[in-house]
């Protein structure tokens, strides 16, 4: 409402004297200050006193009483530190050789309605009656004005200063707010913004592992744009959560403090984070002590960071080991002589101009001037005479060592020097404004000071570069500190890092950790986690209601891992017992090398070799009568498919491929359909010579010639041959990575493919089979003394028997033990129908060669010779 009435006040001064041809000021505040005249006149705000006790603000023409309270000598060295650069730039012939600076300076005294008030008396002038133009317009009483030190100061100010694009240039204010080039575009600063210190805090956190964190704001627009850009960085960055954030009230309001601290002190949050003003941590830190809360890492904004007035005795047993955000330390020649030259009679005149190096004065000596000031509330005390030595004193005042605000002053002092020697080189005809013209301090415009200041680009003589990006904004630096307790009492705040931006590499943080000290009895970074990092093999489950860095530790399932969120492993890997990691996982199919491969293998080359040597020994006894009874040639046959039953076995044996999941089923099909057709064609001879030898049966023997018989095997093999190539063509078996069946596995297999066609296949060979036991079981006691239908009815009943049980078998193994069952069904079959088959006429050719001759053979039945 003050800023409003302010606003008000000073538009009405403006309407008014519209109709004037003079511009009188309706009102004159009384306020702190430093005035030194000069060709063009630059304005400063700068906060030279804590707090005040509010003006009465009224139309009256006396000047307003105020009270400024709580000298602070570094806010008073920053004034100088203006005062310093102007004299510097006065006496630099070739920075303005024709124009000498004078100032302005005055005392915000912390408090929104006098910054305010004195940025309005800096437009509009300290005298009571000034020409003008008969509009009132023309060039402002001052060129520009470096201030303020607060952002809400600098927000209220610039919102009306900006009005008439008159240069505000900040060293101090950091709200990422007056970055708004539209709403502010008159706003400069050489400090970084709060979303770059914002950006350098995070980096911290993230560093010394800090996941769980108090944050504690000042209330103005400082503390509250700073909460919101920490809590949105956080948020995105995913650097941590924060436990508590607390707004801490202005003045005094010690219920509150209390109910901070004790939450404060009941959170297992060791970090506590503050963007607050050094006023605000003073009355803070005393709750602190109160209370005697220890055990606490504090993290400070620039704001208070190198703020001296807390690094006391007192306080260090709870600020020791501080890390703060600090902007820029520099290096400024001749400023500490400047200062102690600072003396009540080098500014004095008859309108208190020099009431701020009174102040000082009095502060520094404890003394006071014959009659005090008005506002000076103190009393009592020795008279202060003028003569007394300032560098005989210990002041805060002389202490230029770690120059970081006054470095920024110093560049906002030379940025608006500089533009101004730029404006005023500039060559008619070759300028910037409308028809190439340029300006004059007599005809300029504030807009047109503004533009040079926007291009303005200057190196420091400390070898900093000064410039402002399209926001206004410098090149950020900080600097990282950290506050020293050394036994003896003292405290040094030491730079341990820096944390900057460049164009090149983006954000960088260094820091030096050997040098931070921390103030712990471990002597080490302390541990600031809602939640412990859950071990590797789990995940971190949220607890209700809590921020996601409170979390408990749940063992990932099977097939997952991490340790953040359970991930699902890839699909050739499986998690480790522990689930810290991801594992290859085992590949599985029938091999040669493992026992049970080996041992299929093995029978399958057995089988094949018996096949062989039955094979020559019935080539080597081919003319006698036991090979030659039944039809030798189908005998031959069926050995030779035999052998090809037994090596298509190892089809099903070895990593599966294209080429053997397409083969193995169309040979083992074919295979033993050749077989079972000639079992089959050489059942239906046996009958045929049985029908024959009755009267009459002769007719039938035609329809079994040796052409006929042959026949017959080849078009009941190419029937199994065509369901073959139309299952591979229409549906062809395909190798597979299967991943089901055992969660750390990976079982190759062959899939069918059709299981129609795998089902037409297997029913054909069963059909044969079928049909030739049925046709020897009905010529089992045929009259001979050598039937073999005897020996075809038992190898296919077990051929039968062992294919019936294969099918169940078969669909209940899993990977591996299914091709397991389907060669041992294959070898068991085949070895049946070689024993079966073969094994009793072996007995007879090599171990009863009596009963190998036709006699015996023959009996009283005739038998076909071929």
């Amino acid at each position: 409402s003050g800023v409003v009435f302010c606003l008000c006040l000073y538009l009405s001064v403006s309407f008014s004297s519209s109709v004037l041809s003079s511009c009188r000021l309706r009102r004159q505040f009384y306020l702190n200050g430093i005035h030194k005249p000069g060709d063009v006149m630059l304005g400063g705000l700068f906060e030279v006193h804590y707090t005040s006790i509010f003006p009465e603000l009224t139309f009256t023409s006396e000047p307003s009483k105020l009270s400024c309270q709580g000298f602070d000598p570094p806010g008073f060295r920053h004034a100088m530190t203006m005062a310093f650069a102007i004299d510097e730039i006065n006496r630099n012939s070739n920075l303005l050789p024709n124009v000498t600076l004078g100032y302005s300076l005055y005392d915000n005294c912390a408090t929104l309605v006098i910054g305010f008030s004195a940025a309005l008396s800096l437009v509009s002038g300290r005298e009571e009656q000034f020409l003008l133009l008969e509009n009132c317009s023309g060039t402002s009483p001052v060129l520009g004005i470096v201030g303020d030190s607060f952002s809400t100061f600098s927000i209220a100010t610039s919102d009306v200063i900006g009005l008439f694009n008159l240069p505000i240039v900040s060293y101090f204010a950091t709200c990422s707010c007056l970055s708004d080039g539209h709403r502010f575009p008159s706003f400069f600063r050489t400090i970084p913004s709060d979303a770059f210190q914002v950006h350098a805090m995070i980096q911290i956190l993230k560093h010394f592992g800090w996941t769980w964190a108090g944050l504690l704001i000042s209330d103005d627009d400082y503390g509250h744009h700073a909460a919101q850009s920490f809590q949105t960085e956080l948020v995105q960055s995913g650097g941590g959560c924060l436990a508590y954030t607390e707004i801490l009230p202005w003045g005094e309001n010690t219920a509150e403090l209390w109910r901070i601290v004790q939450m404060m002190k009941k959170s297992t949050a060791r970090v506590v984070i503050v963007f607050a003003h050094q006023i605000t941590m003073i009355q803070l830190m005393e709750e602190v002590v109160r209370q005697n809360v220890t055990g606490l890492q504090w993290m400070a904004s620039e704001a208070w960071t190198t703020a001296a007035v807390l690094q006391t005795p007192h306080l260090m047993p709870y600020l020791g080991g501080t890390l703060g955000i600090a902007i820029r330390r520099g290096e400024i020649p001749g400023l500490r002589d400047f200062l102690l030259r600072t003396h009540p009679d080098l500014y004095d005149n008859n309108n208190h101009g020099n009431s701020m190096v009174r102040m000082f004065w009095e502060h520094t000596f404890q003394c006071r001037f014959p009659p005090p000031p008005a506002g000076w509330v103190e009393s009592g005390g020795a008279i202060c005479t003028g003569e007394e030595v300032l560098e005989s004193v210990e002041t805060e005042f002389l202490d230029v060592s770690n120059l970081r605000a006054e470095y920024n002053v110093y560049k906002a002092v030379y940025a608006l020097a500089y533009a101004l020697d730029d404006m005023l080189q500039c060559t008619p005809g070759r300028g910037p404004f409308s028809g190439n013209s340029c300006t004059t301090l007599q005809t300029m415009e504030p807009w047109q000071f503004l533009h040079y200041l926007e291009k303005v680009n200057f190196t420091t003589s400390f070898g900093d570069q000064v410039s402002f990006d399209e926001k206004g904004d410098a090149l950020p630096i900080y600097d990282v500190m950290n506050w020293l307790w050394i036994p003896d009492g003292r405290t040094k705040v030491q730079n341990v890092g820096v944390v900057k931006k460049t164009t090149l590499t983006g954000e960088e943080l260094t820091l030096d950790e050997d040098k931070i000290f921390w103030n712990f009895d471990s002597k080490q970074p302390p541990r600031s986690v809602c939640s412990d990092s859950c071990p590797p093999g789990t995940r971190m489950a949220r607890k209700n209601g809590q921020p996601v860095c409170c979390f408990d530790c749940v063992l990932c399932s099977e097939g997952k891992f991490n340790s953040v969120e359970c991930t699902s492993c890839p699909e050739d890997f499986a998690s480790s017992p522990q689930r810290d990691h991801c594992v290859p996982k085992k590949i599985e199919f029938l091999s040669y090398h493992e026992p049970l491969g080996i041992c299929l293998t093995s029978t399958s080359l057995l089988g094949t070799f018996i096949c062989a040597v039955v094979l020559g020994i019935f080539i080597h006894h081919r003319s006698t009568p036991v090979v030659r009874a039944n039809n030798s040639e189908l005998s031959f046959l069926i050995l030779m498919s035999l052998k090809l039953c037994f090596l298509c076995s190892l089809l099903f044996i070895g990593r599966p491929r294209l080429w053997t999941c397409q083969l193995r089923h169309a040979a083992f099909g074919i295979s033993f359909v050749l077989c079972v057709s000639c079992i089959l064609v050489k059942t239906m001879v046996v009958l045929a010579v049985f029908k024959a030898s009755k009267p009459g049966g002769g007719a039938s023997l035609k329809w079994f010639g040796a052409v006929q018989q042959r026949g017959t095997v080849l078009l009941l093999t190419c029937i199994q041959a065509a369901i073959c190539v139309v299952w591979i063509v229409s549906a062809s078996p395909l190798p597979h990575k299967n991943t089901q069946y055992h969660s750390d596995k990976i079982v190759y297999e062959c899939v069918v493919g059709s299981t129609v066609g795998f089902a037409v296949l297997l029913g054909y060979i069963g059909l044969l089979a079928i049909l030739s036991f049925l046709l020897a079981f009905l010529a089992r006691n045929l009259p001979d003394n050598f039937n073999e239908a005897k020996l075809i009815t038992f190898s296919m009943l077990i051929f039968c028997a062992v294919w019936v049980a294969f099918v169940p078998a078969y669909v209940n193994s899993p990977g591996k033990y299914a091709d397991a069952v389907e060669v041992f069904a294959i070898l068991a079959s085949s070895f049946g129908l070689l024993v079966a088959l073969f094994g009793p006429k072996c007995y007879i050719i090599l171990l009863r060669p009596e009963r190998n001759t036709k006699k015996a053979i023959m009996g009283r039945s005739v038998t076909l010779e071929k």
